[in-house]
């Protein structure tokens, strides 16, 4: 398939704001790009279709950074690249490394883009950026990967949960030859113990009595027939841990594999009685007193690449006075069974026996007045909140699930970075000021205001550095950057406004932490914002 096409049905996408038109045009490309053994079209096409619909490049890296992008060379006159060719490009500029690679990948890059056409370049440089803001992202590529192969949407999405990829599963779904073979397809996918699932999300509430409400519990319940789960939630990265005998792998919320970076985790999951599980939870920095360290010590730690390996309690040795430390709240698959479908009153029965000491604080309730004292209780020991769960919920994997709700003492929104405003006074040479938007559906970010407050010196000199390497354009006092770098923020509440185009302001807002372990698609959506208002 040429590139060219690619492009054109990303113009069309990204200018409607009809998602049932955005969804139309990329089944139809879909089916174009469809595996085809008579018209010559290898099952490639489609795997790398997907991901560019999806805007992102199937290179995690390719160590093209902005600045390489902005004197390109002439266009072609006419389209001759195809996705094969281009991502075959990426993949050889990101195997690049060591002495004279960066001229290797100046060389490459300037190549494929003397082969493109003006609007192939356009759709490259957002592509290889993260801007493709036509409002194509995964979710709706699943629905058109439904639409294509004629099969219920359902299907498609368990079917990326459990394989963690809509590139494979669109492929599989795409190449059968006909709705009936395709759906039969799909459900080959299921879980692998050693392969990430896409983990499920929670859905948030103001406080214990709402997080009851949404999970159809009446606020004066105390009946043993309405008993919740109430979890403490830890301030730490999510985990996946899969096991099977000695070998363990350790996955993040992205599902990225950072096994040779937690030794120590690696150490505790042999250390457990079961040999073949896959658990989800948290792990976080505790120090020789116990207690948990703060989030940036986590964070530093699990980002620490590569630790040598070793055995037994020589591999929490290695991990220095910063040691991570599992805890576990669920599990997905025991010694053989699959658990996924499960409610959660069985799967929390198999969490006990199989993680023993290294669960997740909980207690079982129907009394929403018991809930909110061990929230209390959580909130004064430092922790996040809590996470209230319904026991006869499956898991829900990769989804803000209608079963977990999640309660924080404080209005948080994960945004993005839009912009950053030079400091003044002992802030002089540093970014500062950050401008904050939430994520729209639609494609692209809509701007909820502007703070400079929470900001540690440390930080402050690690947001300069971050954001001139994302720096895209800029005027005398503001650096303009890639919409990559996702923040927490606390504030106060929201107001209305006739600056900014979503209609709100934040009032208040603080920065609370940079959220590595977030890309861009994840933050919080302006609809999410507009139901805080």
């Amino acid at each position: 398939m040429l590139l060219a096409e690619v492009a054109a049905t990303s113009d069309a996408i990204a200018a409607t704001r009809s998602r049932l038109a955005k969804r139309a045009a990329l089944a139809d490309l879909l089916r174009r790009a469809a595996p085809d053994r008579e018209a010559g079209r290898p099952g490639d096409d489609v795997e790398i279709v997907v991901s560019y619909l999806a805007g992102a490049l199937r290179q995690r890296r390719t160590g093209l950074g902005w600045a390489s992008l902005r004197s390109l060379p002439p266009p072609a006159d006419s389209p001759t690249l195809t996705v094969e060719a281009v991502d075959a490009t990426f993949e050889e500029m990101a195997a690049l490394s060591g002495p004279g690679s960066d001229t290797a990948k100046s060389a490459a890059a300037t190549a494929l883009f003397a082969a493109a056409t003006e609007r192939e370049q356009s759709f490259l440089r957002g592509l290889v950026a993260g801007d493709l803001r036509q409002g194509a992202l995964d979710a709706l590529v699943v629905d058109a990967v439904a639409e294509a192969a004629g099969v219920p949407v359902d299907a498609v999405r368990r079917a990326v949960m459990l394989r963690g990829a809509t590139g494979p599963v669109a492929r599989t779904a795409l190449e059968a030859p006909g709705p009936t073979a395709a759906l039969a397809a799909l459900a080959g996918f299921g879980l692998e113990v050693g392969r990430p699932v896409r983990p499920m999300l929670a859905q948030s509430a103001p406080d214990v009595a709402a997080a009851f409400d949404k999970l159809g519990v009446p606020p004066a319940a105390d009946d043993p027939g309405h008993r919740l789960s109430v979890d403490v939630k830890l301030d730490g990265i999510r985990i996946q841990v899969h096991r099977d005998g000695d070998e363990v792998r350790v996955f993040t919320r992205s599902l990225d594999d950072i096994t040779s970076r937690v030794p120590e985790i690696v150490a505790d999951a042999r250390a457990l009685a079961s040999e073949r599980f896959v658990l989800d939870g948290e792990a976080l920095v505790v120090g020789p007193d116990g207690v948990a360290g703060p989030f940036q010590e986590t964070a530093a730690r699990s980002a620490t690449r590569d630790a040598p390996a070793a055995s037994g309690a020589d591999e929490t040795a290695l991990a220095g006075a910063l040691a991570l430390r599992p805890y576990f709240f669920d599990v997905l698959h025991a010694d053989g069974d699959d658990l996924i479908d499960a409610p959660l009153h069985e799967r929390l029965d198999v969490l006990d026996r199989v993680a023993g000491s290294f669960t997740v604080r909980r207690l079982a309730t129907a009394s929403p007045g018991a809930a909110e004292e061990f929230f209390a209780e959580a909130v004064r020991e430092g922790q996040e909140g809590v996470v209230v769960k319904s026991l006869d919920a499956p898991y829900a994997a990769g989804r803000r699930g209608a079963g977990w709700v999640k309660v924080k003492p404080r209005h948080t929104l994960d945004l993005v970075v839009l912009a950053v405003e030079w400091g003044s006074g002992r802030r002089t040479g540093l970014l500062s000021n950050i401008h904050l938007g939430a994520r729209d559906p639609q494609g692209g970010f809509l701007m909820l205001g502007k703070t400079f407050k929470g900001m540690t010196d440390e930080m402050l000199r690690w947001q300069t550095e971050r954001f001139l390497a994302l720096e895209t354009s800029r005027t005398d006092y503001v650096v303009h950057v890639r919409p990559e770098q996702v923040v927490e923020i606390a504030f106060d509440g929201l107001q209305r406004s006739t600056r900014y185009p979503g209609g709100l302001a934040l009032r208040f807002a603080r920065v609370l932490r940079y959220r590595d372990d977030k890309t861009a698609d994840e933050a919080d959506t302006i609809e999410a914002v507009r139901a805080l208002a």
